[in-house]
């Protein structure tokens, strides 16, 4: 049912909103939610959707005043439908990292700001994200997107929060696992979360191994951890649990 409050926007941040996650939303209080992408970098919101504009599942078109690009692993651009990294040009840009000429020479290129993120520019301009460029997996031969196999896990009714990461198999190569912490008193098992992964993605994306926990480690911001799920995987660092920031 839906349910009208007195709000004129809802902004998200942090973490990239699901798309299912802000159209159920929309439905039920009647208000968009508005997401966007900034960095301390740009110091600026450079990609957004706008009260008019909204597209969920996506982080909206190019703020004015900014240029985006998206390139590839030889540094050309990438066609529409293709992951590529995310190249930001704007006024707001920061010079460099104080004290870190390796990663000021990496990150701010001829004044291009290089974010680290993976994204698919869309036909209609809009900009899907894909993951930090260091979280992207490639099963199979082909680059899989974790958020694009958590925000499908997320779609299950009986999931609160899922993070994907990739684990090597016995013959050394990656598959994607899951930690999904499920919504309190649901029941879900490993293998329905399979199948309905592989219903709504191509086949290879759904996740091999499923771990259910109580919670995902997490920044005081809200932004999932990943790599403490990776270290938790190699036997190191803290368990998935900790929820450290």
């Amino acid at each position: 049912a839906r349910v009208d409050v007195a709000l004129r926007l809802v902004s998200s941040a942090g973490e990239a909103l699901p798309g299912e996650l802000g159209e159920r939303f929309q439905r039920h209080f009647g208000v968009d939610i508005v997401d966007g992408i900034g960095s301390t970098e740009m110091l600026h919101i450079f990609l957004s959707n706008r009260p008019e504009k909204v597209r969920y599942g996506t982080t909206g078109w190019p703020v004015p005043g900014y240029q985006i690009e998206l390139r590839g692993e030889d540094g050309q651009g990438v066609p529409d439908g293709e992951p590529g990294d995310l190249y930001i040009q704007g006024p707001s840009a920061a010079m460099m990292y104080w004290g870190n000429r390796e990663k000021t020479r990496d990150t701010f290129q001829g004044g291009w700001t290089k974010s680290g993120d993976k994204y698919v520019r869309n036909a209609d301009g809009s900009y899907t994200y894909g993951g930090r460029s260091d979280d992207m997996l490639k099963v199979s031969g082909i680059y899989v997107s974790p958020f694009e196999v958590e925000a499908t896990l997320v779609q299950h009714p009986a999931v609160l929060e899922a993070a994907v990461i990739g684990v090597s198999d016995a013959d050394g190569l990656t598959k994607t696992k899951a930690f999904v912490v499920r919504k309190s008193g649901a029941e879900v098992s490993d293998e329905e979360l399979k199948t309905f992964v592989k219903d709504k993605l191509a086949p290879y994306k759904y996740p091999r191994q499923i771990e259910f926990v109580e919670e995902l480690p997490k920044t005081a911001t809200g932004k999932i951890q990943r790599f403490k799920l990776r270290e938790r995987e190699a036997g190191v660092g803290g368990g998935a649990g900790d929820g450290q920031a």
